[in-house]
């Protein structure tokens, strides 16, 4: 494992922080410019290897970054997690999936385990996501989560994005069961065997 990423747990899903079999699914979805255009499609395969480096070292340097997802059957479905490089107005959850996975709640289920995660064990009071316009799937999942669009801006990498300003963390409670957070290996192998 690259980093110091715990393992969380939903009713459907493990998220866990990237390893090296990770690389080339990852560097695979960058490199479609028609699926990871809301992303931000890297054609180049160099660029896309550097950005699954960014992201360990941003677990390195903040504590939090982007989680792997796997389904119950050990499939790598995509990636959710936090994200707040150099530039960004201030934390946001972000989503994707892989191909093949799409429409089956796989992003809104990630993502919500995430943003549980930065609310209750990290302590933040509030997050936001990114999306470019235009892109009406993140859109719609994000209102889903309860987050209102509040801005447009301009951001360094994307070009114009709207801002979602997600729930407060009392607000997420009340809508929840209380997370579940497994550290040991024995946990995770054990889950959802009973």
């Amino acid at each position: 494992m690259y980093t110091n990423a715990p393992t969380l747990l939903s009713e459907n899903l493990i998220l866990r922080g990237p390893e090296v079999r990770d690389q080339e699914p990852v560097i695979a979805f960058l490199q479609d410019e028609d699926r990871a255009a809301g992303f931000g499609a890297l054609p180049n395969r160099g660029d896309a290897w550097r950005w699954f480096a960014l992201n360990v070292g941003h677990w390195a340097m903040h504590g939090y970054g982007y989680f792997m997802i796997e389904t119950k059957a050990g499939e790598t479905a995509g990636m959710s997690g936090i994200w707040n490089p150099e530039g960004w107005p201030e934390p946001e959850v972000g989503w994707l999936v892989f191909d093949g996975f799409e429409g089956r709640s796989i992003a809104y289920e990630a993502a919500c385990r995430v943003r549980r995660w930065a609310y209750e064990d990290l302590g933040f009071k509030t997050i936001t996501s990114n999306i470019v316009p235009g892109n009406t799937r993140s859109i719609r999942l994000a209102k889903r989560m309860g987050a209102v669009h509040e801005r447009t801006y301009e951001n360094i990498h994307m070009g114009q994005d709207m801002l979602f300003r997600h729930p407060s963390p009392a607000e997420v409670v009340s809508l929840s069961k209380p997370p579940t957070l497994y550290r040991r290996n024995t946990d995770v192998q054990n889950w959802g065997k009973s």
